[in-house]
């Protein structure tokens, strides 16, 4: 582990220990989950959404898959994390706020290919998960997509709140390098039905 990545260490744990519930993990996640995040944003396609990015392990990733700097959106709402974000990221727009208050807002750049979401979603109620979805995907071109972490067994988002929102989730991969293992899920609008 290098200095950067135990500063890191340290930071999140302090985050986590201030502010459990906003944090919600112990430390943050590892290169492999960071790779499994990212493995299928395509550079070129469009700007970047990352919802609650932290110390920035996927924000890297997803520079390192070929999209520039310039062509991400950070929305935090821990300060720290933003101050740091703003140092890592310079050519980045970091946003300090709620990821729920996203759909309140006219769109900051161009309609985003994918969105890389960090959030605790299922540590969230029902109605601030629908907040942030429908931020995000307002957010979103037609056809992209939504990448989702979770500790748990099964997607983050529940079914009902999926078909009311007219989304469909299907699993990534999961990775056992990471502490604790993690799964990713890629959320995308269902097709219209044809009548």
């Amino acid at each position: 582990m290098n200095a950067s990545a135990v500063a890191d260490f340290f930071q999140f744990f302090r985050s986590y220990v201030s502010n459990p519930w906003q944090v919600s993990a112990v430390a943050p996640s590892g290169q492999s989950l960071a790779r499994l995040m990212t493995q299928e944003i395509v550079p070129g396609a469009g700007p970047v959404i990352e919802l609650g990015p932290g110390t920035g392990i996927f924000t890297k990733a997803v520079i390192r898959r070929g999209v520039p700097e310039r062509d991400l959106l950070l929305v935090e709402y821990g300060s720290d994390f933003v101050h740091l974000l703003q140092e890592r990221f310079p050519k980045a727009r970091v946003l300090w706020m709620d990821a729920r208050q996203l759909w309140q807002y006219e769109p900051f750049m161009a309609p985003a290919a994918a969105v890389v979401s960090g959030l605790p979603l299922l540590s969230m109620s029902p109605r601030k998960v629908i907040a942030i979805l429908t931020g995000a995907f307002r957010h979103m071109q037609e056809g992209g997509t939504l990448y989702q972490f979770t500790y748990g067994p099964r997607c983050p988002v529940p079914r009902p709140l999926l078909d009311r929102l007219g989304l469909k989730a299907s699993l990534v991969g999961r990775t056992a390098l990471n502490i604790p293992p993690a799964s990713v899920y890629r959320i995308r609008r269902r097709p219209p039905r044809r009548v």
